[in-house]
């Protein structure tokens, strides 16, 4: 059987200079790892399912870093807005949690696998609906290329693919448990934007 490949963030080679494009990109790539964990089974599905683990960590991560402060500042009733998003992203991370202590061959990870991918992908669309579209209009070029600049830093703390050489998925995502994942990720983030830790 052929294996179906996933696409991801920058198989497009666009610019990513614009950090809500890159942003929905990764979403993108979101809802497709979601769909290889769901389609596959056994050392597939464990591979697809650390790598989504590590995407949501790392974007989750970035947002964090990136969108959340430009909406604090720039969003009417922008800290009622994040404040919502933080709160789906601790729900997420919960059920993450949950997940992450299962064998995804377990007859309980596919139902609960579906619970988070509802979700993600609520939030994810009231991010573009309530934070996305306003940084796109409140920000200039200038800005939406330099938080773009700290996305693909975090993002490179993620990769949705195996890297060329490494043979197993264990040696790949044995990077690190998710949270100092997250502490590396925000300061590569804070470094490319230019701020200090």
């Amino acid at each position: 059987m052929d294996r179906i490949e996933t696409p991801h963030a920058g198989d497009d080679h666009a610019a990513d200079d614009d950090v809500v494009s890159l942003l929905m990109r990764q979403h993108g790539d979101i809802r497709n790892l979601f769909d290889e964990v769901e389609r596959t089974a056994g050392d597939e599905r464990r591979d697809a399912f650390r790598r989504l683990v590590r995407l949501l960590a790392v974007h989750e991560t970035a947002e964090e870093e990136v969108v959340h402060p430009f909406a604090r500042r720039n969003l009417p009733g922008g800290e009622e807005v994040v404040e919502d998003r933080l709160a789906e992203e601790r729900a997420a991370k919960e059920t993450l949690s949950a997940l992450d202590d299962m064998d995804p061959d377990d007859p309980k990870f596919l139902p609960r696998l579906l619970e988070l991918r509802i979700d993600v992908q609520e939030h994810a669309r009231a991010e573009e609906r309530y934070e996305f579209t306003h940084l796109r209009r409140g920000a200039d070029a200038s800005a939406l290329a330099s938080m773009a600049r700290g996305v693909k830093a975090a993002e490179a703390m993620a990769p949705t693919r195996p890297h060329p050489g490494v043979e197993s998925a264990a040696a790949n995502m044995a990077l690190g448990p998710v949270a100092a994942l997250m502490d590396r990720t925000r300061d590569a983030v804070r470094k490319a934007m230019g701020k200090d830790g």
